[in-house]
């Protein structure tokens, strides 16, 4: 055995044992954790938000100010201690007025609504907004006439002159559905003992073909249109309204591009996201400068924005828009607001379902109390364009003079929106056979004086609302989600945009079967849609008879009697509406959230039900106080006659309603296009209660995080 060495030779071997308190290594020792008492307030106190943080401090920082304001005004005011109180009143008073909200924030915030077809732009102080069309032209090769290879809608003529039979043209489907819905119309009126001459249809096309165009010279126009002036060199894009007054024929060519469409980002006409962005990004640029009047970007600085998106909006566009408006434009102060809860804003109401009918889309959301119903909101591809589109196709199919129209040209595009403007009607008294003109006037042609003959066109076309398989539906879809990827949940890769049970519900009943099996959900062969056929009528309206069957069964049960096999038939629409069924022994489809490839248009007057069922939730007082408060804003609801036409539409969907159905117009005579710009203006001056705006201090610390801080509604 080796016996125990010496301390000494263990220091004579360099293996003595030594202690000089240094720790093993320089890293931070942690404790270890406590796991039975583990605690943590991370994130469980307003003080640790930067948001709330900063708020707070604004306060603070005003609240002090005001303090030394006064003192320093009882300081001053030495000779008469009465008259030193009055003056520091005063003093305090005045600073008060400073500080106002109305007027410090109207002056000094923009609003901004871009839509599909117009943007609307101006100062919260403003009476009323700027508007400009949303659309930019940039130099090319073609114009968009050009490009396109059948024009939209055009009737053809055969070799020898004549015209080519309508059917032919239109195709069989559309064209039946045209001549079902006239059939509908002459029923109507019959039944209502409004008196019609014999044949009007044949008598209007009879005159329609002997018609040629009168030659008015250019000097004798006295309305002749003021044409755009190319400079020199030629601009390399022109924005607003002077892009529409381009001649087509222009040297060197523009093709107009709409940043805008459908509601959704225009992916079909771009070939890039950066391009996109840039459109719009130079749409909003040009409107500031030339209708807000604020040339030099250094003074944006002193400005704060709101921005109004959708209520079914898509994430990575609002963080676009944030990025681009705090970002590029340099604005102070950024706020979002959604359509409709700006539209009772603006009409000055405290709940209602908003049903706003803008040019290429639809949207219907419930508001109450200052809040939008997240599952009420309801959003269709389909709008005043859609009606213009196919007032002139029917107008087409009945010869109209001018057949050579093609809507992809600027002249005759604004020719159209005119001639529906002037002719549309939901009012059946007006519709008969009746003389017409319009003058075409082309740049460097002389005007032509053109006389025709409509009779139930003009109805018809905004029918389309109620019956939207007669729009033209087909590239609404093109190009979707080629830019722009769909934002997810970084943690768990699920869709990250907002939903809605009413969306939801409608997407449903359009939807053909999943691909997988080839139904859905149990669905029997026989009873699965064609995945290529437009979806029908009872399709469609197995939405609405699905909410009526989840409503029926509480109001029954109180009564004591028993729940029903089959959903009781609704109430029957209007003409041409066919009575629903939903038997309950099948059973229910799966619900379709997340699909790109199915496209929500739907009867308005199903949609606008559907949209109060999911808000109301068999609430028997909310279901009437909406459907007793219904207000229809936007370009697209200033059709005359309409909201009485779709009061009936409702009241005969739902005849238990007669009494409270009512549909509201903007009061105080406001126009229905600017009252959501209205009402984001009003939402700009409450910069005291309105705790919603992003500053640069916070953004540049935490980015589009942010807007789950700030939105007023779950972002």
């Amino acid at each position: 055995m080796v016996g125990k060495k010496s301390g000494k030779a263990l220091r004579d071997e360099g293996l003595e044992r030594t202690d000089n308190n240094m720790d093993l290594s320089s890293w931070p020792q942690v404790a270890a954790i406590n796991q039975k008492n583990y605690y943590t307030d991370y994130l469980k106190r307003d003080d640790q938000y930067l948001a709330f943080r900063l708020a707070n401090e604004e306060a603070r920082i005003k609240m002090t100010k005001t303090a030394k304001d006064r003192d320093r005004a009882l300081a001053m005011a030495k000779s008469n201690e009465a008259e030193a109180e009055a003056e520091a009143d005063g003093d305090a008073n005045m600073e008060d007025a400073e500080d106002t909200p109305t007027e410090t924030a109207g002056s000094k915030v923009i609003v901004i609504h871009v839509g599909s077809q117009n943007l609307r732009i101006g100062l919260s102080s403003d009476a009323l907004p700027k508007t400009m069309p949303m659309v930019i032209a940039r130099k090319s090769t073609t114009n968009e006439s050009e490009d396109q290879e059948e024009p939209k809608p055009k009737r053809f003529k055969r070799d020898d002159g004549t015209d080519e039979d309508p059917e032919r043209v239109f195709g069989p489907e559309w064209s039946s559905q045209y001549t079902t819905m006239a059939s509908d119309l002459k029923a109507r009126m019959k039944a209502n003992k409004r008196r019609m001459l014999p044949n009007p249809k044949e008598g209007v096309v009879n005159f329609n073909r002997k018609q040629s165009p009168e030659v008015i010279s250019e000097h004798n126009d006295p309305e002749r249109v003021e044409w755009t002036e190319l400079e020199t060199p030629p601009q390399e894009y022109i924005i607003g309204q002077p892009a529409l007054r381009i001649p087509d024929t222009s040297k060197p060519r523009y093709k107009l591009f709409w940043p805008i469409q459908n509601g959704w980002c225009n992916e079909r006409d771009y070939e890039s996201k950066r391009m996109l962005f840039l459109d719009i990004s130079l749409i909003l640029e040009e409107a500031i400068k030339g209708h807000l009047g604020l040339r030099s970007k250094k003074d944006w600085a002193q400005y704060s924005c709101v921005f109004v998106i959708p209520d079914l909006y898509e994430k990575s566009y609002v963080t676009q828009v944030l990025e681009m408006l705090m970002r590029e434009f340099g604005f102070s102060r950024v706020c979002f607001i959604q359509e409709s809860l700006a539209a009772t804003f603006g009409a000055g109401f405290t709940s209602a379902c908003v049903v706003d009918i803008g040019a290429q889309k639809t949207s219907i959301c419930c508001v109450e109390e200052g809040m939008c119903i997240e599952n009420s909101r309801v959003n269709l591809k389909m709008g005043g364009n859609d009606v213009t589109e196919t007032f002139i196709k029917m107008m087409l199919h009945d010869h109209f003079p001018y057949a050579d129209i093609n809507l992809w040209r600027r002249y005759d595009y604004l020719l159209a929106e005119e001639l529906k403007k002037n002719l549309c009607t939901m009012d059946e008294a007006k519709v008969s056979p009746q003389a017409f003109d319009f003058h075409l006037r082309v740049s460097g042609q002389d005007t032509q004086k053109h006389n025709f003959k409509a009779f139930d066109e003009g109805h018809l076309a905004p029918m389309g609302f109620f019956e939207p398989t007669i729009f033209d539906n087909s590239h609404k879809l093109d190009g979707r989600r080629k830019l722009i990827e769909k934002s997810v949940d970084i943690y768990d890769g699920q869709p990250n945009d907002p939903t809605s049970a009413a969306q939801s519900e409608i997407m449903t009943a359009l939807a053909p079967p999943l691909p997988s099996n080839g139904r859905a959900n149990g669905e029997s062969q026989s009873t699965a849609p064609d995945v290529q056929a437009t979806p029908g009528r009872p399709q469609q309206s197995s939405a609405l008879g699905r909410i009526q069957e989840q409503e029926a069964t509480p109001r029954s049960s109180v009564a004591g009697s028993p729940a029903p096999e089959t959903a009781g038939t609704p109430q029957a629409g209007g003409a041409g509406t066919p009575a629903v069924t939903a038997p309950t022994s099948q059973p229910a489809r799966p619900a379709v959230e997340y699909r790109d490839d199915i496209l929500p248009v739907f009867p308005l007057d199903n949609a606008i039900l559907t949209s109060i069922a999911h808000a109301a939730r068999s609430d028997e007082k909310k279901m009437r106080d909406f459907i007793g408060g219904i207000m229809v804003v936007g370009g697209g609801s200033l059709t005359n006659e309409l909201h009485a036409f779709l009061e009936a539409r409702l009241k005969a969907l739902r005849p238990g309603f007669q009494k409270e159905i009512m549909i509201g117009v903007p009061p105080r005579d406001l126009d229905a296009q600017v009252v959501v710009w209205k009402g984001a203006s009003i939402f700009g001056k409450l910069s005291g209660t309105n705790d919603s705006w992003i500053g640069k201090l916070e953004y540049d610390r935490l980015g589009h995080r942010l807007m789950a801080y700030k939105c007023m509604w779950a972002y």
